[in-house]
């Protein structure tokens, strides 16, 4: 299965082929200071499943092994890799696939850091799009 996506100003873009390892939403610091967001969609590959087409991601070492690429341009958070602890991986953020649905989430993790109201998140109204004035 092929993928293509690529951050919100269109400067960076990659595809991705092959089968993912996991996709897992992640809840740990790090990943939603970076985001600005309680949680961040990543799914997983061998690094050399993953291409970019277009452009050159910035690298952030957000830790001593830990490298976030984004682009330069709009700073949209695209891959993450780990030499140390996920060697020959690398993790791309699912939400900047041009097609989000194709690759579905299979698990929650670093619950322990979550954010305390995330567990119930769910349960919160839902609209549409902007709920009535």
């Amino acid at each position: 299965m092929e993928i293509a996506g690529g951050c919100h100003c269109g400067a960076v873009r990659y595809r991705r082929s092959g089968a993912a390892i996991t996709h897992a939403l992640c809840h740990c610091t790090d990943c939603r200071r970076h985001a600005s967001a309680p949680m961040v969609a990543w799914t997983m590959y061998k690094d050399d499943a993953v291409k970019v087409t277009k452009g050159t991601p910035k690298i952030y070492g957000s830790s001593e092994y830990g490298r976030r690429h984004f682009c330069p341009d709009c700073g949209t958070g695209l891959f993450y890799t780990n030499a140390q602890s996920l060697p020959g991986i690398i993790d791309v953020q699912s939400s900047t696939n041009d097609d989000p649905d194709r690759v579905p989430a299979r698990a929650h993790i670093q619950v322990a850091e979550r954010i305390g109201w995330m567990a119930s998140a769910h349960e919160l109204p839902m609209f549409e799009r902007y709920p009535p004035q």
